[in-house]
C-alpha cells in the first residue's frame, strides 16, 4: 500500500501504537482494504472504514484509480466526534435538569424534597450525596443517600468548619474547587454507612434559596472513580441551584401553611354545645368549597355582662373570602373586648360601629345579638337585637314560625347605629334560628336562577317543630345545598338556640341548687 506524504506523516505519528502493523498501516484500514479487494473492485455503496490513528479519529473513504486499484481518502473526524459527544452530553444534562426540576418541584414537603434531591444527586452526580440544611438551634438536619439506595434523615451537632468549604456554602458563598478539598480531612459523619472504600474526591456546593441559603450539597466519589471535572462541577452547581430553589419553595410553603393554620384556628367558627341548660348548634359553609373561612361568623360567650347571661352573636360582613374573614376576625375580637357591656346591645353596637369607621377597612357588617338565660321552669329568655340583619325566626312546638320583632341599622356605614331590641321566650322544645342571607339568597332550583327565599325557609322550619337545634341547622343547610346544586353561592351560617324539652340546667339540680359538674 502506497502512502502520500500527508498520510505518511499521520501514520508515522502513530507508529508503534496499538493496532498498527509493521508497515505503519493501521490494522482497521488494512482489513477494510483487504475486504474491498476480495470483493473485486470499489462499489458505489462500499462501506466506510473508521478508526483511531495517533489519538485522533479518521474515516477512510475508498475510491477507484485507473489501474484498477483503490485509493483511500482519510478524513479527520475528531472534531466532529467531540462535537457530537458534547452535544449528546448537553442533551443528557438538559434532560436530567428538566427531570430534576419537575421531580423536585412536585413536592412542597421539605423532608420529602430533601430526600428526592439527595437520591438524584447520588444517582447522577456521585456515589453518595449529603444535603445539609440550615441549623435548627445547634443541630443541622442532614439527608444522605448512596447511589441506588434510599435517603435517610439524621441530625448532626457539628462545626461546619470541620468540612472544607461547608461553612462558606451554608452562607451562600461560591464553592471552592473540588481539587482543593482533601478527602482525608473529612469528619466521620460525612461518609455514610455502607459507602464502601475510601473517599477519592469531594465536592461541596451551596444550595441557593430565595434570598437566603437553603443549605449545602456534599458529593462524594470513591477512590476508584475519576475526580470531578470542571464540566461536572458546573453541572453540579446547576443541580444545586435547582435543588435549592425547590427546598426554599417547600420551606416557604411550610412556613406559610403553619401561619395560615394558626390564623385559621382563630377565624373558624367555634364548636357549639349545651351551655347553662340551653342547647346551641351551628353550621357554616364558606362561599368557596376550597376555603374554610369567609365573611359569615357566629360566637357564643358564656356568662357575659353583669347579668351573667350567655352572649350570642351572628354576623355577615360584606364580601367573601380572605378579605372578609380578616374583618370578621376584627369584629369578633372587638365584641369579645366589649363583653362586660354585653347586656346593653345598643351601646355595644355603637362602640363597634365607631371602631369600624376608624378602620382602614371600607366594608360594613350586619349583626344579630342575643342575650340568653334559662329560667327555673325550663323556659329560655331571649333578648334579640338586629343591626341591619334579618330578624331571627322562632320555631314553636306547634309548628308555627314567628319572626322576632327586632330591627336596626347596619354597622360600619353610618355615624351611629339605631336598633330595637325584642324580648322573646322559648318553651321547652322550641328553637330560635339565627341565619345569614347566604341561606335565603341561595340561587338555584329547577331553572337554576331562583332564590331559596324566606318563604321556603319558613316552610322548612315548620317541619322542624320539636326537633333538636342540631337537627334544625343540619336540615336548613342541607335544603339550601340541594337548592343550589352545583351553582355558586355566598357564605352560609346558621345558629340555633334551643330550650331542651326536659331536665334542669346543666350544673343545677331539680331544686335549683348548684352542684359540681361531673366528667363522664
Amino acid at each position: 500500500m502506497d502512502l502520500n506524504p500527508s498520510a505518511r506523516q499521520v501514520l508515522e505519528d502513530d507508529r508503534g501504537g496499538g493496532g498498527t502493523r509493521a508497515d505503519g498501516i493501521p490494522s482497521w484500514l488494512a482489513q477494510a482494504h483487504r475486504s474491498l479487494t476480495e470483493a473485486a473492485g470499489v462499489r458505489a455503496d462500499a462501506p466506510l472504514a473508521s478508526g483511531e490513528i495517533a489519538g485522533r479519529f479518521f474515516e477512510a473513504h475508498p475510491g477507484p484509480v485507473t489501474d484498477g486499484g483503490t485509493v483511500w481518502w482519510l478524513v479527520d473526524t475528531t472534531g466532529r466526534r467531540e462535537a457530537e459527544a458534547s452535544l449528546r452530553d448537553a442533551r443528557e444534562q438538559a434532560a436530567i435538569r428538566a427531570m430534576v426540576s419537575s421531580t423536585l418541584l412536585s413536592s412542597l414537603n421539605v423532608p420529602r424534597c430533601a430526600e428526592v434531591a439527595a437520591q438524584m444527586a447520588a444517582e447522577y452526580l456521585a456515589d453518595a450525596a449529603l444535603l445539609v440544611l440550615p441549623p435548627v438551634g445547634r443541630r443541622y438536619p442532614v439527608t444522605h443517600a448512596l447511589r441506588g439506595g434510599a435517603a435517610e434523615h439524621t441530625t448532626q451537632q457539628m462545626d461546619p468548619r470541620d468540612v472544607p468549604g461547608l461553612a462558606e456554602a451554608l452562607q451562600g458563598f461560591p464553592p471552592v474547587p473540588a481539587r482543593w478539598i482533601d478527602p482525608g480531612s473529612l469528619p466521620g459523619w460525612v461518609v455514610p454507612a455502607g459507602f464502601g472504600g475510601a473517599v477519592g474526591s469531594v465536592m461541596v456546593t451551596p444550595l441557593p434559596g430565595h434570598g437566603v441559603s437553603a443549605g449545602a450539597l456534599i458529593l462524594l466519589r470513591s477512590s476508584t472513580v475519576q475526580a470531578f471535572t470542571p464540566d461536572e462541577e458546573a453541572f453540579a452547581r446547576i443541580f444545586a441551584a435547582r435543588a435549592g430553589s425547590a427546598l426554599s419553595a417547600a420551606r416557604l410553603y411550610s412556613e406559610q401553611s403553619a401561619i395560615t393554620a394558626t390564623l385559621m384556628r382563630e377565624l373558624l367558627p367555634p364548636t357549639l354545645e349545651s351551655l347553662h341548660g340551653v342547647d346551641y348548634a351551628g353550621r357554616y359553609r364558606a362561599a368557596s368549597d376550597h376555603e374554610r373561612i369567609g365573611g359569615d361568623f357566629y360566637d357564643v360567650h358564656p356568662g357575659a355582662g353583669p347579668a351573667q347571661e350567655t352572649f350570642v352573636v351572628l354576623g355577615d360582613v360584606a364580601g367573601k373570602g380572605l378579605d372578609a374573614a380578616v374583618l370578621t376576625g376584627k369584629i369578633r375580637n372587638t365584641l369579645h373586648a366589649l363583653l362586660p357591656l354585653a347586656s346593653d346591645h345598643e351601646q355595644v353596637l355603637n362602640l363597634l360601629n365607631g371602631a369600624l369607621l376608624t378602620s382602614h377597612h371600607t366594608r360594613f357588617a350586619t349583626l344579630v345579638l342575643a342575650c340568653v338565660g334559662r329560667e327555673d321552669d325550663g323556659r329560655v329568655r331571649l333578648r334579640l337585637t338586629s343591626a341591619g340583619h334579618m330578624p331571627p325566626l322562632i320555631v314553636r312546638t306547634d309548628g308555627r314560625v314567628e319572626e322576632a320583632a327586632t330591627h336596626g341599622t347596619l354597622v360600619g356605614a353610618l355615624s351611629s347605629v339605631t336598633v330595637r331590641t325584642a324580648e322573646e321566650w322559648l318553651a321547652p322544645g322550641e328553637t330560635c334560628l339565627l341565619y345569614t342571607d347566604g341561606i335565603t339568597e341561595a340561587r338555584g332550583g329547577p331553572l337554576g336562577d331562583e332564590l331559596f327565599g324566606e318563604h321556603r325557609l319558613r316552610l322548612a322550619l315548620e317541619e322542624c317543630a320539636g326537633m333538636p337545634g342540631e337537627a334544625v341547622v343540619e336540615r336548613v343547610q342541607m335544603l339550601a345545598a340541594q337548592w343550589l346544586g352545583s351553582g355558586s353561592h355566598d357564605d352560609m351560617a346558621t345558629l340555633a338556640i334551643s330550650a331542651p324539652r326536659t331536665g334542669p340546667p346543666v350544673g343545677v339540680d331539680s331544686t335549683g341548687n348548684e352542684h359540681p359538674r361531673r366528667t363522664p
